[in-house]
């Protein structure tokens, strides 16, 4: 439902930088409504766009920034740096004339996937469910909204850290391990960013933590919250999770997901029976530990979504004689902590230019070999397991690395595993 009070985005000079999804739906959001001008650091074909010259020429009220644009990376560092205080992001633009509920998912793993199931809890209940955010459309882009439309978001540590002043009723920090450290610098201001999402919440809000997250309760503990602070433990579901038959909650990180829904499923006094019904019917989302084949003692995961160690720690613990497939981008400060006990079913199969820091994360722990790309990796794994008939064998492609050395993004890089699998299954 829209607001009428005063808004401070109506009838001012705006500049919008970063011309994606988020960014272009940000201009169309707002282009009846003020004053709007367009940046890319790419010059595209509209007559609302600015030359670099021309933006230095301009008071703007508000800039709007796109989450990929690094503000230490990009070519109007400089103005940016000298304008923070005007810079908002397309959350901020939402809240200024909407005042619907929001559950904001945040965290460094299992974002998706509990953004997901939430969507599909709540659509089991008939309501009016928007996913929106990392994983659906832009906030903005979103029509025919009713004032009992709710809203699912999933949000960035680079989208919260430009936000001022969105506020969510529901939010919920899933988790925190040291990731994006390249831009936010240091681990330090990255959780700041995730946390920011809790300490902007008004009172009658609720934020949801891991009851044993150390990181977040510390950090959390050095401020004044008005919200309602949740501390989410397994306990309390006992009695649900022993009625849960879905394979797919096996992994202990899927089981922390689905221990966030069913908290925030409690305090929106959702129906138990249709809750159990979504939960036993999910299947997850493509490339996120998803199970691509599984006949004749051979099983094949396809988890292109993991870019840390922290991501694949939780699968590498659950499947017998595992042969990993990993690389790719690694993050700065990602650490491998599995126990020994795992580490003795498992053998690594390190593709990529970055074989070095992998090879040393994993030497001592776990045995590996290195390979020059993906396929002539998968291509040694398939040799070993024919040889393997009668032993029950699982192939995981978890790379625990980012995938902009060879691929567009994870999803191009799952396409291309499963490709990969058919190719050499039917051979």
């Amino acid at each position: 439902m829209m607001k009428n009070d005063l808004n401070i985005f109506l009838n001012k000079k705006i500049l919008i930088y970063g011309l994606g999804r988020s960014g272009l739906s940000a201009f169309n959001f707002l282009k009846n409504k003020s004053k709007v001008f367009l940046y890319d650091d790419f010059q595209i074909k509209n007559k609302k766009f600015i030359s670099h010259k021309n933006i230095l020429k301009i008071k703007f009220d508000y800039i709007i920034i796109s989450p990929g644009i690094d503000i230490n990376k990009c070519k109007l560092s400089k103005f940016l740096k000298k304008n923070l205080k005007k810079i908002y992001s397309d959350l901020d633009i939402f809240y200024a004339f909407y005042k619907n509920d929001c559950i904001t998912i945040t965290g460094t793993n299992g974002k998706s996937t509990t953004c997901k199931l939430l969507y599909e809890v709540l659509s089991e209940q008939k309501k009016d469910i928007r996913l929106v955010g990392n994983i659906g459309n832009p906030i903005l882009s979103e029509k025919k909204i009713r004032p009992k439309t709710f809203f699912i978001v999933e949000a960035s540590s680079y989208q919260l850290e430009y936000s001022r002043i969105f506020k969510s009723k529901y939010a919920a920090v899933l988790n925190i391990s040291p990731d994006h450290i390249e831009r936010h610098r240091t681990f330090k201001k990255y959780i700041a960013a995730k946390l920011k999402l809790i300490n902007n919440q008004s009172k009658n809000s609720f934020a949801f933590i891991k009851q044993n997250d150390l990181v977040i309760k510390n950090e959390l503990n050095k401020k004044r919250l008005n919200c309602k602070l949740i501390k989410v433990k397994i306990d309390k579901f006992q009695k649900i999770f022993a009625k849960i038959k879905n394979k797919y909650f096996l992994t202990e990180a899927n089981r922390e997901n689905l221990l966030f829904v069913l908290a925030i499923s409690e305090k929106l006094q959702l129906n138990k029976n249709l809750m159990l019904k979504s939960i036993q019917k999910f299947t997850g989302l493509k490339y996120r530990q998803q199970i691509i084949y599984n006949k004749s003692n051979l099983l094949i995961i396809n988890d292109s979504k993991s870019t840390s160690f922290s991501s694949s720690i939780g699968i590498l613990k659950v499947y017998p004689n595992i042969f990993w497939l990993l690389g790719g981008i690694y993050k700065k400060g990602d650490k491998f902590d599995l126990p020994k006990k795992y580490c003795e079913k498992i053998k690594a199969f390190i593709f990529g230019k970055n074989k070095n820091f992998f090879n040393n994360k994993l030497k001592g722990k776990i045995k590996f070999e290195n390979f020059n790309n993906l396929e002539n990796a998968l291509k040694k794994i398939l040799f070993i397991a024919r040889k393997q008939k009668s032993i029950k064998k699982t192939i995981l492609f978890s790379p625990s690395a980012a995938s902009f050395d060879s691929f567009k993004n994870f999803e191009d890089r799952g396409f291309y595993f499963n490709k990969l699998v058919k190719k050499f299954l039917n051979g």
